[in-house]
């Protein structure tokens, strides 16, 4: 009798699972054989726990019957618990902000530029931004810093050129640049020909290249002039985006990706080399050679003497050097005076390990 009951328990309640899908693909989602894994195991579940014996079928049967169709809508209006692309008086990842921009390429709001472009195949034109829309009361209107409906800020900080609404983060708009800079202003200053806003302490103390921002950072070739990523300056005038550089020295990497320039000052790691050749001779055969090199630092060109922990310019005394051409052995007169030397130098050594067996210490050693 038992079993009579709960196999009529068991096909009712597949009967309403089918019911319950109404155009929900279950089987199309889960494939059938998840399909039937789900129904064979809902009336065990159910059983179990009896406060659920009656509960509706739609309680395991989420989302809703039309939501495929809203999929669309769904994703505008609560991604990230937004509307519309994050509407809200947060703002965004990007700024502090309690209004949505009016795109005027596509017409659609978004809190910034930034969301702007991920979502989209094109970007905003922050320049051209004519029309806000307040995150408070929705009111479409002139861009402006308060709204005229409900007097809400829309951001601390605004500039009536780039659009541009955020915390107060001593921001300023650099005329030169073409966009804002965050300050203060007086501990920056906009130098002409790299055309670009520096620290104060650069300057007179950096190395100008001629429009260095408008380039793309040579790590990850993204923009460096319009970013939100802080820029380093090199010693050789390139700018790196602050992240990549931090990246580029935990690889080991000293050189700048277009000149080759040493990074920074390396005279510390050039001692150590030193020290290094110094305690490792070369083999016989490549004692008095030497190489053509060319040096990244001070671009001198010098023939140094060749080893394989590097080679040092004879003018700045780095080893930021490449080399250019082969080996150059020296003449065969000289190569002898080498030899010569060399078989002194062994002589002397098997002299002085005969001496030691003479020692009374080692008549004793070798005694015993």
């Amino acid at each position: 009798m038992h079993c009579v009951k709960y196999n009529e328990e068991r096909v009712m309640l597949q009967q309403r699972v089918r019911e319950a899908k109404q155009g929900w693909d279950l089987e199309g989602i889960l494939g059938t054989s998840g399909y039937k894994a789900i129904v064979n195991w809902i009336p065990f579940y159910i059983r179990r726990y009896s406060r659920w014996r009656y509960a509706p079928i739609n309680w395991y049967c989420n989302p809703p019957i039309n939501a495929r169709k809203k999929k669309t809508e769904t994703t505008k209006k609560k991604k990230n618990g937004r509307k519309e692309k994050m509407a809200s008086p947060a703002g965004c990842e990007h700024y502090t902000r309690s209004c949505l921009l009016k795109a005027p390429c596509c017409g659609k709001l978004y809190v910034c530029r930034l969301c702007h472009d991920a979502e989209e195949n094109h970007q905003m034109d922050r320049f051209k931004v004519r029309e806000v829309q307040c995150s408070s009361c929705e009111t479409v209107q002139q861009a402006q810093q308060t709204c005229q409906e409900c007097h809400m800020q829309f951001g601390e900080y605004y500039c009536d050129i780039c659009h541009l609404f955020d915390k107060d983060k001593k921001q300023y708009h650099c005329q030169p640049c073409g966009i804002c800079r965050i300050g203060p202003r007086e501990k920056y200053f906009h130098c002409e020909k790299c055309n670009l806003c520096l620290a104060q302490d650069l300057r007179g103390n950096h190395k100008c290249v001629e429009n260095v921002s408008r380039q793309n950072c040579p790590v990850c070739m993204e923009d460096i002039h319009t970013s939100r990523i802080g820029a380093h300056v090199l010693p050789c005038g390139h700018l790196l985006h602050k992240t990549c550089f931090d990246d580029m020295i935990r690889t080991g990497a000293y050189r700048c990706p277009l000149c080759m320039h040493s990074a920074w000052q390396m005279e510390d790691h050039w001692d150590e080399i030193d020290k290094e050749i110094a305690q490792s001779p070369m083999p016989t055969e490549y004692q008095g050679a030497t190489v053509k090199i060319i040096c990244n630092d001070c671009q001198a060109h010098c023939t140094v003497p060749f080893h394989v922990l590097g080679m040092k310019c004879s003018g700045c005394g780095s080893y930021n050097t490449a080399q250019n051409g082969g080996l150059i052995q020296p003449p065969p007169q000289q190569q002898t005076e080498l030899d010569n030397e060399n078989e002194a130098e062994t002589d002397t050594e098997a002299g002085g390990g005969w001496s030691l067996s003479q020692h009374p210490l080692g008549e004793m050693q070798s005694t015993s």
